[in-house]
């Protein structure tokens, strides 16, 4: 869409849209949800998603005393960022159009480098999948672990995403282009000549130039939290919640808890629990590793909110619980030790299954006649540019803005992890 443009403008804002289109590496490893615009703008740009639904089956023919309700859970979903490149180009500029053209290069650049992040900082701060590594990123090995701890808990095994920073991706590189270098082997070749890893252990890897740093975890070594039945730890899901202020659908990925202290603990901070211990989200069995949580906000001196939640099931009174059981307690302790696993500052390394993170694109309109030219238009995978330019009579200067709009939803922080190289 345009209005009084000209023909070179135009083409050279469907060049930008290709070269902002190509720069997105991360929106096409996640799922794209399109949403109705108008229903978004009265539902104050959110909406609730749906979590995949875990089935249960039963040994034997008769059935009687095994219906049991299913609960659905759903996510809230928001369109809450919108970003804007901005510069000016002066009557004398203008004499030389082609800074204009860098420009709009360079905004659109930096435009497709915040929804890169904006989706590799979801996954670094709400996956709750943590693989602790003594050592530097060093090769195939710590990738497996990564297929590891997806497998055993029942992550689908297809679509898998892993985005390195750049000093962990060229010690990838490195292992692969000593361990099997050879002059015909094009893996290796290109691993020496272009720091290149590829698709490693069932994951595509994608270097990242804005990694997110975690700092070191400062909670000390005894934190406590107690699993005992009467201690009301353990989370039972539900698909809504009705308050005075009304019915309204239940956020299950987190959950409030009660510790010995949370003095120096802060958000994204990954810990264990002694004696609970992850199992496979469909077959209930008992993986033999424990349980990783990453905490999402410090509220008090003795209570913070975590992610995912404890749900044991182990009252065993609950439909809900036994559906989405996702950890099992084989030692129950009033003070269970809390371990935290970010011992070390360094980069966070996100991965991810493609449909646990959605991205949800808005879409900006702009009226004819009030003074502004503008164009739109959309990559393929939704997401839309709007550029505007107006003119300032009084400084003799032209004022151009680019316009994207969208929002990041962590729909399953279980299926979305991070691996922290050389920790204590």
């Amino acid at each position: 869409m345009a209005n009084s443009f000209g023909k070179e403008i135009r083409i050279a804002f469907d060049e930008a849209l290709e070269a902002y289109q190509d720069a997105m590496v991360m929106v096409r490893n996640v799922s794209i949800y399109k949403t109705d615009q108008t229903e978004m703008e009265r539902a104050a740009n959110g909406i609730y998603r749906p979590m995949p639904y875990i089935a249960t089956t039963y040994a034997g023919s008769d059935m009687t005393n095994n219906f049991a309700t299913q609960t659905q859970l759903m996510v809230p979903a928001v369109i809450d960022t919108r970003r804007a490149a901005t510069w000016i180009l002066s009557d004398q500029e203008m004499r030389d159009m082609a800074q204009g053209g860098e420009l709009k290069k360079a905004a659109t650049q930096r435009l497709a480098s915040d929804i890169n992040i904006s989706i590799s900082d979801k996954a670094a701060l709400q996956g709750t999948l943590t693989i602790k590594r003594s050592g530097a990123a060093s090769g195939f090995d710590d990738v497996a672990q990564m297929d590891q701890i997806m497998n055993e808990q029942g992550v689908p095994m297809m679509d898998r995403v892993f985005g390195i920073s750049t000093r962990d991706y060229n010690g990838l590189a490195s292992n692969l282009q000593v361990a099997s270098r050879s002059f015909d082997n094009p893996k290796s070749t290109r691993a020496y000549e272009e720091a290149y890893v590829g698709r490693v252990s069932g994951f595509e890897t994608f270097k990242l130039d804005y990694a997110y740093r975690l700092q070191a975890a400062a909670g000390g070594s005894g934190l406590t939290i107690s699993t005992l039945d009467s201690g009301g730890q353990y989370y039972n899901p539900t698909s809504s919640t009705t308050s005075a202020s009304g019915f309204s659908p239940t956020d299950n990925r987190f959950q409030t808890v009660t510790v010995s202290s949370t003095t120096s603990v802060v958000a994204g901070d990954r810990f264990t629990i002694a004696g609970l211990n992850a199992v496979h989200h469909i077959t209930k069995r008992d993986t033999g590793s424990l349980k990783t949580f990453t905490v999402s906000q410090v509220l008090t001196s003795t209570t913070m909110v975590i992610s995912p939640p404890i749900i044991t099931n182990q009252l065993g009174t609950s439909d809900a619980a036994a559906q989405y059981q996702n950890c099992i307690i084989n030692t129950k302790s009033g003070t269970s030790a809390i371990v935290f696993l970010n011992t070390v500052a360094g980069p966070v390394n996100p991965f991810w299954q493609k449909d646990s993170i959605e991205i949800l694109p808005g879409k900006l309109v702009m009226p004819p006649g009030v003074g502004a030219d503008f164009m739109q238009a959309e990559t393929d995978q939704g997401i839309q540019l709007t550029l505007q330019r107006q003119w300032d009579i009084k400084t003799s200067k032209l004022l151009w803005r680019l316009d994207a709009f969208w929002g990041v939803v962590v729909k399953q922080p279980e299926m979305v992890g991070s691996i922290h190289f050389s920790q204590t």
